[in-house]
């Protein structure tokens, strides 16, 4: 879609150029959709195998209360974070030169890309969010398991649903940022993108290190709580969006 007049028809306005931007990428929702629920599928009927045997093989209510208690820090479902950080760089990088071809604005691809990330975000979270309220009202499953309530994303549906949100959206900007840097300096500019980011990890660790201030971060994020400690992550979150933004702004489609 182009902003100029086609055939005697009116210029797209910037909302319909936005919205055009989500539905192409939506036009597969296979690896979007249809894929990751398919995977966090496979994954829930493996623990489920994975329960069953545990629970099978316990002798009294003593022991299986004590593996109930284990299953609290499960990390059955933290893939599909990740998996969201690879769908943001597959998605840039594949419709940006697409777009581009057909004279949509950097600013507006950018936008109409970010409005997707948020709405899958939300589809994600609020699906997940369902899935925990089931773990609950079945007792983990029959089981005791506990795939979508771990304790680490809070206590209520409530407080699942925020957690969900923010943690899908840090991954889907930090994708897109690493996305835009393939799309504008490509292989060598994600392999500096890399270094520079572990250098940094490295001497933030050292410095922590080495003035003995662990201590006081684990005091503030004690301090913030669970839901703070999560609303943190909107910061970087940001800093991502902006970054992917500028960065792409110069960007120009070309071959690897």
């Amino acid at each position: 879609m182009t902003t100029t007049t086609v055939a005697g028809h009116a210029p797209a306005t910037p909302l319909q150029r936005i919205l055009n931007v989500v539905r192409l990428h939506f036009t597969n929702p296979w690896t979007t959709i249809v894929l990751p629920w398919m995977i966090l599928g496979i994954i829930f009927v493996a623990s489920l195998a994975v329960w069953w045997i545990i629970f099978a093989n316990l002798p009294s209510d003593a022991d299986r209360a004590d593996a109930a208690d284990g299953l609290q820090y499960s990390g059955g479902i933290n893939y599909i974070f990740v998996y969201m950080m690879v769908v943001a760089i597959q998605a840039i990088s594949i419709t940006f030169p697409f777009a581009q071809g057909y004279g949509v604005t950097r600013r507006d691809y950018y936008l109409g890309s970010s409005l997707a990330f948020v709405l899958l975000a939300a589809m994600y979270s609020i699906g997940l969010t369902i899935l925990s309220l089931i773990e609950e009202l079945t007792h983990g499953w029959g089981f005791g398991g506990q795939m979508f309530t771990p304790v680490y994303f809070g206590d209520n549906w409530m407080q699942r649903l925020f957690v969900f949100f923010v943690t899908f959206l840090f991954f889907f900007f930090v994708g897109a940022a690493i996305a835009t840097v393939w799309v504008r300096w490509k292989a060598t500019g994600v392999t500096a993108f890399f270094i520079v980011l572990g250098v940094i990890l490295i001497g933030a660790a050292a410095l922590l290190t080495f003035t003995s201030s662990w201590a006081v971060i684990g005091n503030f994020f004690a301090g913030a709580g669970l839901l703070g400690s999560f609303a943190w992550s909107l910061v970087l979150t940001a800093i991502a969006a902006i970054t992917g933004f500028f960065v792409l702004r110069r960007a120009t489609p070309r071959a690897a």
